[in-house]
């Protein structure tokens, strides 16, 4: 069963006329995941697939230990941008599609543009 968290759904375009707290915070989350590199080089991965990418191949071409891969994936999952699916023992990962789109809207800074 496909596992995503979706705090993403709080969240309203930069452009709003005013941020609630709670929108503010949701955003600020949404970008924290995004604002590591080696985060950024999985989502770069995961993009590149069709397919989810099983755990087993991730570790390698970032470059770090299974455990930090474990840690980054888990931050990208709680942040609704990236998919967890369990296949037997192991996990599979893919894009969040529909997530990756409210983060369009969400960078659109024209005025109006929601």
């Amino acid at each position: 069963m496909p596992v995503s968290a979706e705090p993403i759904d709080c969240c309203a375009p930069l452009a709003a006329p005013l941020l609630s707290v709670e929108e503010a915070s949701a955003t600020a989350t949404l970008f924290a995941a995004l604002g590591n590199t080696a985060r950024v080089r999985l989502v770069n991965l995961l993009a590149g697939n069709d397919e989810p990418v099983c755990f087993c191949n991730l570790a390698e071409p970032v470059g770090l230990a299974p455990a930090t891969v474990s840690e980054h994936l888990k931050k990208l999952v709680d942040a609704g941008l990236v998919v967890r699916e369990e296949r037997g023992k192991w996990a599979y990962y893919s894009i969040n599609e529909e997530a990756f789109e409210r983060v369009v809207g969400l960078a659109d800074l024209a005025k109006g543009a929601y």
